[in-house]
């Protein structure tokens, strides 16, 4: 099986590319940069907006992971890299005529007034659905594990005892390795055109959250919930100070906000394709092993 896969060089896309690997498949994979060599692997130089590199990248493969895209943007940059780069992807996947097309979006796109971002993804998702690939799309919760660098401040925050936290509401998660597990299972499926909602099945509150983030780094920490004028302010400041490494942006403000940030039940997938097998406890512990491992906290 040749897996090509978008945003292979990436925090999701490496963990799937070592899973697919692991199972004995071979991976095409896209990316700007070059690339160490590794078996099994071929790097194939380009980008979204490069329709020459995507039909090199798709040419003959069985299944397609569609990662790529912006987190952090304006909305133009989200319509550039999640709207018409996903539109260049099923493209070029539909003149290879591949058998299997597997869409990575994100929860937001339950709520697609909320933010750019969120539009973005709900827009990228629609494009998908219109298509005539066998497709599959899968909305993830907050991913994190070893490799992410999106909750490494709230780590950081934690060893100091502290917490900053929006309005009450209740979130989950989902390690990076359960949600590689589950794309690589969705590659090799057929006949699934549906659009998943991912968690590892718990639930949290913010608070909960902070408290099992502090758990991880040894320190009891003070939950505290900002207003949303007080988190507009805060963004405000990170993106001066930080531009476009910020975490915490103007955009992402309105889905922080939201109260509801779990998988909706009726949309996880069935158990006789996948179940998550990280806790949460395990992963954030994991995670901030990683942390200290490579000196990030």
């Amino acid at each position: 099986m040749i897996l090509a896969v978008t945003g292979a060089t990436g925090f999701v896309g490496g963990h799937l590319v070592k899973q697919a690997l692991a199972a004995g498949r071979r991976v095409r994979a896209l990316t700007r940069r070059p690339q160490p060599s590794a078996e099994g692997v071929e790097w194939i130089a380009g980008a979204l907006d490069d329709r020459e590199s995507l039909k090199q990248l798709i040419a003959g493969a069985n299944a397609v992971v569609h990662l790529a895209g912006a987190v952090t943007a304006d909305r133009a940059g989200f319509v550039a890299a999640n709207i018409e780069g996903t539109r260049a992807v099923l493209a070029a996947a539909e003149d290879s005529k591949v058998g299997r097309f597997v869409h990575v979006s994100s929860l937001s796109a339950r709520e697609p007034q909320l933010s750019n971002y969120g539009w973005s993804k709900r827009e990228s998702e629609r494009l998908v659905e219109a298509s005539g690939l066998d497709w599959t799309i899968v909305r993830p919760t907050g991913v994190y594990g070893p490799g992410d660098t999106e909750m490494r401040d709230m780590f950081r925050m934690a060893r100091l005892g502290l917490a900053l936290l929006p309005p009450p509401g209740r979130v989950s998660l989902i390690a990076v390795e359960d949600l590689a597990a589950l794309l690589l299972a969705l590659a090799e499926r057929r006949d699934m055109r549906t659009i998943f909602e991912v968690d590892d099945g718990a639930q949290m509150t913010h608070a909960e959250l902070a408290g099992a983030i502090g758990a991880a780094v040894g320190q009891r920490v003070l939950p505290m919930h900002l207003p949303r004028p007080l988190l507009s302010i805060a963004a405000a400041i990170d993106t001066r100070l930080r531009g476009a490494k910020a975490k915490l942006t103007r955009d992402r403000v309105g889905y922080l906000c939201h109260p509801d940030w779990t998988a909706d039940p009726a949309r996880r997938p069935p158990r006789d394709l996948w179940t998550p097998a990280i806790p949460a406890d395990a992963g954030l512990a994991a995670t901030a092993q990683w942390y200290r491992a490579n000196r990030l906290l």
